[in-house]
């Protein structure tokens, strides 16, 4: 009987996963769905739950978390790591919500569907280019007309017309619009509207490369 070649698998044996990229200071996208594509939310109350386990992970991590947007059946995270620990603060608050929505439910079994996926920011071009992609997700869903009329994405909270959750950190994006909060929050809801129109788009555009092109980030409190 032959030996097996080096370096080739059996048929049917599993593919080990790659290694996810977890680096100090890191900024990614986050995106965890469903299992099935099934309902990860079934009412206001699970959300507030999600938001407030989100937030308590992210604060205790140190997390900087810029936007964010809950889908019936998944939910995008802007996220910010000063420590290398992305899977483990992934993991605490996808079991932490499952055990949550499983116990309330009286339901056993997976919630989400697999590992979560996560796409390394590459720039601040492309971190603003993806802020404007998480907050028009329900619109492109088809689940409202406007960003403003969805309330459980970070679009609100971040022009201040509802109060901020612990979950979210919107300075860094707004520092890009301007130096004062009034000014800044009225260029970030002009930039969300005009992607209205846009086809969806996760990376940096041409057009917003050349509109950012020497644009650096103010710092403010607000």
């Amino acid at each position: 009987m032959r030996a097996p070649l080096a370096g080739v698998r059996n048929y049917g044996e599993a593919m080990p996963r790659p290694h996810r990229l977890q680096i100090p200071g890191g900024l990614y996208h986050l995106t965890s769905r469903g299992n099935r594509r099934q309902r990860i939310f079934l009412d206001d109350h699970d959300r507030h739950r999600f938001l407030d386990i989100a937030g308590s992970v992210a604060r205790r991590r140190g997390w900087l978390c810029s936007s964010y947007c809950l889908m019936p059946n998944h939910y995008h995270l802007l996220v910010e790591t000063p420590e290398a620990d992305l899977s483990a603060g992934m993991q605490e608050i996808n079991s932490r919500h499952a055990m949550w929505f499983n116990w309330r439910y009286e339901l056993d079994g997976h919630l989400f569907q697999g590992r979560f996926k996560s796409v390394m920011v590459e720039s601040e071009t492309h971190l603003l280019e993806l802020a404007r992609y998480v907050v028009l997700n329900p619109v492109r869903a088809g689940l409202c007309e406007n960003p403003a009329r969805w309330i459980w994405s970070s679009y609100r909270p971040t022009l201040g017309v509802d109060s901020k959750p612990d979950l979210l950190t919107p300075n860094r994006i707004l520092g890009h619009f301007g130096a004062s909060p009034e000014t800044a929050r009225l260029r970030f809801a002009t930039f969300v509207q005009d992607g209205k129109g846009t086809p969806p788009r996760q990376g940096p555009s041409a057009s917003s490369r050349r509109d950012m092109a020497g644009v650096r980030p103010q710092l403010w409190i607000g």
